[in-house]
């Protein structure tokens, strides 16, 4: 089982485009490398889901582990937003939004977005420079 003490995890849907961009976002503008990843399927992946019993995660969401703490849809993005560098904080003020209001919107988006997005046939392969940000 996977160490998630003191640890910021992202588990995301390797096959999405939308979800890999996310990915690449976020690495970009982590310079303390803050974030591990992982797909949700791969065997670290799915330890973590089965862990935090969160079965939907790559399917219509993302998952965040904090400091052992499991945050989904935009609870996982906000807290996400308020570790990275340059005005990403900002973001932090949608928390504001009462999260069912939220987490609609964000459904609805991640319903479509392997249409909008399109979808990979293998999950994100990291290069080189940043295999070691992945489980």
């Amino acid at each position: 089982m996977i160490d998630t003490d003191n640890k910021n995890i992202v588990v995301f849907d390797g096959l999405c485009n939308f979800c890999q961009g996310s990915v690449n976002f976020i690495i970009k503008r982590d310079p303390h490398k803050t974030f591990t990843f992982t797909a949700a399927q791969s065997q670290s992946g799915q330890d973590i889901i089965r862990k935090f019993n969160v079965p939907e995660v790559g399917k219509d969401t993302f998952l965040l582990v904090k400091n052992n703490m499991c945050f989904l849809r935009t609870n996982a993005t906000l807290e996400i937003s308020k570790d990275l560098s340059g005005f990403w904080i900002l973001f932090y003020v949608f928390k504001v939004i009462p999260r069912p209001i939220r987490d609609y919107c964000y459904d609805v988006f991640a319903k479509n977005r392997y249409t909008l997005f399109g979808k990979n046939n293998s999950c994100l392969i990291p290069t080189q420079d940043i295999k070691d940000r992945f489980l």
